[in-house]
């Protein structure tokens, strides 16, 4: 263990680590972290106190005591000129052929992930930042040692934003005064002090994506550490700008607010579709009239979801945010057959999105970025590069009860066996180190394991009664997980599963699973687990 700045960093730094932790960066960081931390403690407790009046039946609602922030006439500040054009975006891992990749690809923006995309290990989060310091100075190159074949940056790449971990994470590996410091904040300073003068010098700035808020205190949490950044470092008050997931069921009852405490530093907000299904199912977990359905059932057309969408563009073009959509994770598909297939389902999706108002999306792989430009090309006006003047005012109100609407579906066998699959193999390779993964042809992060876990939990709690007529019970998912765990082991191999963690992912999953209260994040107790 050694000392910088008074933070505790435990294992030894590598020379790469050194040119990233440098003493005035650890500084920097150790200021941010004496002054937020605290608070952010009690945000988390916070958290815990408004979930336990859900379970002891409550519903999420709107907030009385903000009708004012709601009603009346405000609006952010004016968008920089790159985050003006937003259509497509594609996201991923900080690892270094990836970053490349995605920064050359035909889309707008790249969103360099340090959440659900990346397995938190030390080597990729601090590789991850020298990673984006050398893509921001436009030096960074690499070449695979298994082909040979060499990847630069071209000409022109697009615009990078960084999403830094959610306030529920900690980083273990930095320490103050023996309590691990919040994942967010390692994540955002180390981002903000080695990049602010490089990004200015290429007329850009440095961008962020915020995961998982919940309340608007969160969003005010967020906006003072901006503003202390800032100020520390010489930069404009202003000058960051963030675009926030709203992919928690609290949150989407909170946007405006979210964007009032964030307005001076608000650029977008985004429908992080597969979390906020997670979100549904974890904040309502004790009310049995509202179960989630197969998970593959659940899509934006479900009333709740298309509430979610639609509320969430008038919100942001009334206060002049861009409104952005969700991820689309299908791959390249083997077959011509099925990649023509795979590529209607994103069109399709993706015509839902721009019909609804949306100012453009996610993908997760280059090859999806002319699908998704030709749609959000045609939904703009000639010579608009988003949709800030579609208002939906003709929507009417969109209730509490609109977002919180249960979906029809159905409940199956094959949807419990499905869950465990993805699940089982998502949590190996998160324990190894992989935060993407291409499961059954599409690119699965953290919110497929988190929905999948959630929803057996909630079958099992509620005793779900599945389309076979059989009633979801702890036995059940014990049978089907040691079957299951055959399915996979013949999938990937002998030699892939000797060498893998699949049984130490099926305990966790277990764990998870069939204990008497839901885990907030299969991450926390994970995340003890990676070396």
């Amino acid at each position: 263990m050694t000392k910088r700045a008074g933070l505790e960093f435990i294992g030894e730094a590598t020379d790469h680590d050194e040119e990233i932790l440098t003493p005035q960066a650890c500084a920097f960081l150790a200021e941010l972290v004496k002054e937020f931390a605290p608070r952010r403690a009690a945000l988390l407790e916070a958290r815990k106190i408004f979930q336990s009046k859900i379970d002891a039946g409550a519903l999420p609602d709107f907030r009385p005591e903000t009708k004012s922030v709601r009603e009346s006439d405000w609006r952010i500040a004016p968008l920089p000129a790159d985050l003006l054009d937003r259509r497509v975006e594609i996201t991923g891992p900080v690892d270094r052929k990836m970053i490349i990749n995605a920064l050359n690809a035909d889309v707008k923006v790249f969103m360099a992930d340090f959440e659900d995309a990346l397995s938190p290990t030390w080597p990729n989060i601090i590789e991850g930042q020298a990673n984006l310091r050398d893509a921001v100075r436009r030096t960074i190159a690499f070449t695979d040692p298994a082909s040979g074949k060499s990847y630069a940056l071209k000409d022109d790449p697009a615009v990078l934003i960084a999403r830094v971990r959610g306030l529920h994470l900690d980083e273990k590996h930095v320490l103050d005064e023996g309590v691990p410091i919040p994942g967010a904040l390692f994540d955002f300073a180390l981002y903000l002090f080695h990049n602010h003068q490089a990004l200015k010098a290429l007329g850009t700035g440095p961008y962020f994506y915020v995961p998982k808020l919940e309340h608007y205190e969160e969003a005010r949490w967020w906006n003072d550490v901006f503003v202390a950044g800032q100020k520390r470092l010489g930069i404009p008050v202003g000058t960051i700008k963030a675009t926030m997931l709203i992919e928690t069921l609290p949150a989407v009852f909170e946007m405006d607010e979210i964007l009032f405490e964030l307005k001076d530093h608000a650029a977008a907000l985004n429908c992080g579709r597969w979390d906020y299904i997670f979100s549904y199912i974890k904040t309502l977990r004790a009310h049995k009239d509202r179960m989630l359905p197969d998970r593959h059932s659940v899509g934006m057309d479900k009333p709740f979801l298309d509430a979610y969408s639609r509320l969430l563009i008038r919100t942001c073009h009334r206060r002049g945010a861009l409104a952005m959509g969700g991820m689309s994770a299908f791959l390249p598909a083997k077959t011509q057959e099925q990649d023509l297939i795979n590529k209607e389902k994103v069109r399709a999706d993706k015509q839902r999105e721009a019909d609804n108002g949306h100012d453009g999306s996610w993908i997760a792989h280059p090859a999806l970025a002319g699908v998704v430009n030709e749609v959000y090309s045609k939904a703009f006006k000639p010579g608009k590069t988003n949709q800030l003047d579609v208002t939906r005012d003709n929507d009417g109100v969109i209730s509490a009860a609109d977002l919180l609407e249960a979906p029809e579906g159905p409940f199956t066998e094959e949807g419990l066996r499905t869950n465990i699959r993805v699940a089982v193999q998502y949590i190996e390779a998160w324990l190894g180190g992989l935060g993407a993964v291409a499961i059954y042809g599409l690119m699965e992060d953290a919110a497929t394991a988190e929905i999948s876990r959630a929803s057996i939990w909630q079958w099992i709690k509620n005793g779900a009664v599945l389309s076979n007529g059989e009633t979801m019970t702890p036995a059940l998912f014990k049978k089907a997980l040691a079957e299951e765990l055959d399915v996979v082991k013949s999938e990937v191999g002998e030699p892939r599963w000797n060498a893998g963690r699949f049984g130490e992912a099926a305990a966790i999953l277990e764990r998870l699973c069939l204990q008497d209260e839901f885990e907030a994040f299969l991450t926390l107790s994970a995340y003890e687990r990676l070396a």
